[in-house]
């Protein structure tokens, strides 16, 4: 047991880095945010959801936190995400709004 989390939090500390987002698509990426994201951000924060993004006192800093944000949002409600949609989105939610460097 200690060793699967152990792999787990190597693969999730290693999981979001420049090269990882270079061959994610970022159009996929808005397709599953658009489907999948913005009734609940904008029901959360108003107007179009996008609030979530651009709030002041937003949680995540960095390309690491935003793909464990995403992780986290897309196990809570059910979606069952692979890692290839996960990056899609992550590389979409950067270049349209956080801005890390890739």
């Amino acid at each position: 047991m200690k060793s699967i989390i152990l792999s787990c939090l190597i693969s999730i500390s290693c999981f979001a880095s420049a090269e990882t987002l270079i061959s994610a698509d970022a159009n996929a990426g808005k397709a599953l945010v658009e489907k999948n994201c913005v009734s609940c951000h904008a029901e959360s924060f108003g107007g179009d959801g996008s609030g979530i993004y651009t709030r002041e006192l937003r949680k995540v800093k960095n390309l690491k936190e935003l793909v464990a944000q995403i992780r986290s949002c897309h196990t809570m409600i059910g979606l069952k995400w692979f890692e290839d949609e996960e990056l899609n989105v992550a590389k979409y939610l950067n270049q349209s709004y956080y801005k890390f460097t890739e």
